[in-house]
């Protein structure tokens, strides 16, 4: 359903992941060569997961605790990434030619904030439907 925000967010997330890593640079290497999502494979393929996730969970609306759940898969998969980021950021070479970070490296903590921000919308919907069930 468009018209929830938790929707909006799910989109911003697959976008993201799905079209950004592969304009912005993750990093560049002591020569000055910017490298992409599509010169590594397993990022590129962790970027495409996490955005059918992302697409994934628009469709399960009908199901907010499987929705909420694969939210949460995403957020661990973003954390992977992130972790691996770090992992590389923290063993490019640092001579004086400097090998530099690349914007793309925090699509993945943009990635969380808006599953987390989608992840209590969620919630209060659920609240919300759980406390007009009380009603009855």
């Amino acid at each position: 359903m468009i018209q929830r925000i938790q929707t909006v967010f799910l989109i911003m997330v697959a976008l993201m992941t799905n079209v950004l890593p592969f304009f912005l640079n993750l990093w560049s290497d002591a020569n000055g060569n910017e490298i992409f999502a599509q010169g590594e494979v397993f990022v590129s393929i962790v970027f495409y997961v996490s955005g059918a996730l992302a697409l994934y969970a628009v469709f399960l609306f009908k199901n907010r605790k499987n929705q909420f759940v694969v939210n949460r898969l995403n957020m661990i998969l973003n954390l992977f990434l992130l972790g691996f980021f770090v992992y590389r950021s923290l063993n490019l070479s640092g001579e004086t030619l400097v090998s530099e970070k690349g914007i793309g490296m925090l699509i993945p903590v943009f990635s969380i904030v808006f599953l987390v921000l989608a992840n209590r919308a969620i919630k209060k919907d659920e609240d919300l439907v759980k406390s007009v069930d009380r009603l009855r």
